[in-house]
């Protein structure tokens, strides 16, 4: 049975008040012989671990961190997103303490059962729909009536934030979330019964100046399917599996089919800013390598090859001699 740990500072008024009279031994000895009577609400049932809930958290920390970078290319702000809490509460209580007016994206999430709501407080929701049209990113207070071009920009910027859901639960579920419905009034939004216990992610969310929280509002039918897998026990396993064949040929194909840029310099000259504002058309710039060298290729931004100029087929080309590694 878990016991309350006592502060320094309330160890050190309990044994002054002990020497001054205040207290009495005796009766404090009396009352803890009393049984403890703890107040149960069974409609509030605990459905998750702390365990589970602690796995929770940390799926939520990987999925802030990618809204981190959504958000900053879409608003073209720095965006800081952060987790505040993971609780797990009625329903009902979730919808009592969301505005009466907000921003609810309810998120189907096959193969798992039910869905996932994503509320958007209305301070934050303004100031992201404020850049999105070119403004600052400034609040505009409650949101009354948005317009349609209005609810098509929020939309379309919460769903880019789908695919980073999908990664961040990717470690213990394979999911294809996806937008099912998009409400301002939570009366309106009944997609479980009050009772059912819910997980409840709030992530506190700053663009510039503004602050405002993100909360979802996870079921608990849509995780009992994979409540198993964020048990410690299954992370560990995961952490410890190794890439089969055909991830690593993915990878191969992916490596092989990236880009890169060449570049043959053909050398490098210093001049003052006077002589470069006074060059024309016709004009020679003498370099510092001489036509007998060879030239230096980089790959990217590092040199990797040796090499001789010349022509193919009346194009200008250079013909490989050797690494720069095993030249140096």
């Amino acid at each position: 049975m878990a016991r309350d740990v006592l502060s320094q500072n309330e160890i050190d008024a309990l044994l002054s008040a002990l020497s001054t009279g205040e207290m009495d031994a005796d009766e404090l000895k009396k009352e803890n012989k009393k049984q403890r009577i703890r107040t149960y609400d069974f409609k509030r049932a605990l459905r998750f671990s702390k365990d589970q809930i602690r796995s929770l958290t940390r799926i939520h920390e990987n999925y802030a961190r990618m809204l981190i970078n959504v958000f900053s290319a879409q608003l073209r702000n720095v965006v800081q997103v952060s987790v505040v809490s993971v609780d797990q509460i009625p329903y009902e209580e979730f919808i009592r303490s969301v505005p009466k007016v907000t921003i609810l994206n309810v998120i189907a999430v096959p193969p798992l059962e039910g869905h996932i709501i994503m509320e958007v407080n209305p301070n934050i929701a303004y100031a992201m729909l404020d850049r999105l049209l070119g403004g600052q990113g400034e609040s505009g207070g409650e949101i009354s009536n948005l317009t349609e071009i209005e609810t098509s920009l929020v939309r379309n910027l919460l769903e880019k934030t789908l695919d980073s859901m999908r990664e961040a639960w990717s470690s213990i579920a394979e999911i294809e979330p996806e937008t099912s419905e998009f409400e301002v009034n939570p009366q309106f939004l009944q997609v479980i019964s009050p009772n059912e216990i819910v997980i409840v992610i709030s992530l506190n969310v700053q663009i510039g100046d503004e602050t405002g929280m993100i909360n979802l509002c996870i079921p608990h039918v849509t995780l009992e399917p994979i409540v198993s897998k964020l048990s410690v026990h299954y992370w560990m396993q995961s952490s410890k599996k190794e890439p089969n064949v055909q991830e690593v040929e993915q990878l191969k194909e992916q490596i092989n089919d990236a880009e890169l840029q060449v570049v043959a310099e053909l050398g490098t000259a210093d001049i003052s800013i006077e002589d470069f504002l006074a060059l024309d058309a016709g004009d020679v710039i003498r370099l510092q390598t001489s036509v007998h060298n060879p030239l230096t290729i980089y790959v990217g931004e590092q040199p990797k090859f040796i090499a001789q100029p010349g022509k193919v087929s009346r194009k200008f080309a250079v013909q490989i001699l050797d690494d720069v590694k095993r030249r140096n």
